[in-house]
Order: C-alpha cells, then sequence, then structure tokens
C-alpha cells in the first residue's frame, strides 16, 4: 500500500491511532469521519494486514519508571549486513528501538534506556562484539512524539 492508495478516511484514522490508540473507539472514529463504525473496523483491519499499522505500544516515560539514561548509539555496520544485525540489536537488554540509516557513514542509530552509565556501556560493548563500530554517543533529555500532520484532513492537501 502507499500513499497514493490512502484516501482521506484512512488517514483521519491513522491520524486518531496516533493520537490515542488506546483510548480511541471506532464509534469516537467514525463520528470524526463521516462514516459507520463498521466502516471504521473494517478499515482498521485492512490497514493492519498490510502493516501499514504495524501495532499498538505505549508510550514509557523510561526517566519516570526508573531508568533515566536515554542513550542514542550512532554505529557503523557494513552495508550488505547493516539490516540483517537489526533482530540481534533488539535483542540487546536496555535496546528500545533501532533504525536503519541509509545515508551518512553511521547507518544504524540504536536507542538504548539504563539505570545507568555501566547500563549503557555493556549495550555498546555489545555492539562492538558484534563487529559494529560505534561512532557517536548522544544522552537524550526528552522525547515526544506527535501524530503526522498530513494524516490530518485540515493539513493533507
Amino acid at each position: 500500500m502507499t500513499d497514493k492508495e490512502l484516501d482521506d478516511v484512512d488517514k483521519a484514522i491513522l491520524y486518531a491511532l496516533q493520537e490515542d490508540a488506546r483510548n480511541m473507539s471506532s464509534g469516537d472514529i467514525a463520528e470524526r469521519t463521516g462514516t459507520s463504525d463498521s466502516t471504521v473496523r473494517k478499515r482498521i483491519q485492512r490497514l493492519e494486514s498490510d502493516s501499514v499499522v504495524k501495532g499498538y505500544s505505549a508510550h514509557v516515560d523510561y526517566q519516570k519508571s526508573g531508568y533515566p539514561l536515554r542513550m542514542l548509539l550512532y554505529c557503523t555496520a557494513t552495508i550488505p549486513e547493516r539490516g540483517d544485525h537489526i533482530p540481534e540489536i533488539l535483542e540487546i537488554d536496555g535496546v528500545v528501538s533501532v533504525q536503519e540509516l541509509v545515508t551518512g557513514e553511521q547507518n544504524l542509530l540504536v536507542t538504548a534506556v539504563g539505570e545507568s552509565d555501566n547500563d549503557i556501556t555493556s549495550v555498546a560493548q555489545e555492539l562492538l562484539d558484534m563487529g559494529l563500530t560505534v561512532a557517536d554517543e548522544v544522552l537524550v533529555r526528552t522525547h515526544e512524539t506527535t501524530p503526522f500532520g498530513k494524516f490530518n484532513g485540515e493539513n493533507s492537501s
């Protein structure tokens, strides 16, 4: 499925789910989109089966949950192997996300959380043990997200 295949109803559903998937009922979304509850449920099922919606998760404040350090580790892997490392990296205790980057020398961005410097150091060591180069480390103070504006009917063009 490409962006061109998403109509305004699909985009409104995606926007609503990004706002608050847990508390947004199909009836609430139907009211916003001027469609029926069953239409919204069918659209959500299609978006899920087409892997446009890949899952639902909680937005955790790691600092408040006892893990005050959030570190971005910019890594370099060989280009043919960078994507192959992702499942193994996600298995490292403390790693919460991995992004494959396609420009620049650093081609993997690993996000790790921990209680202390030792937690982050052990993550970095495991990355090094995999044969990756850890090129840079950045300590993050805050991390916030927002729904993608192009899914909101008022901002779509």
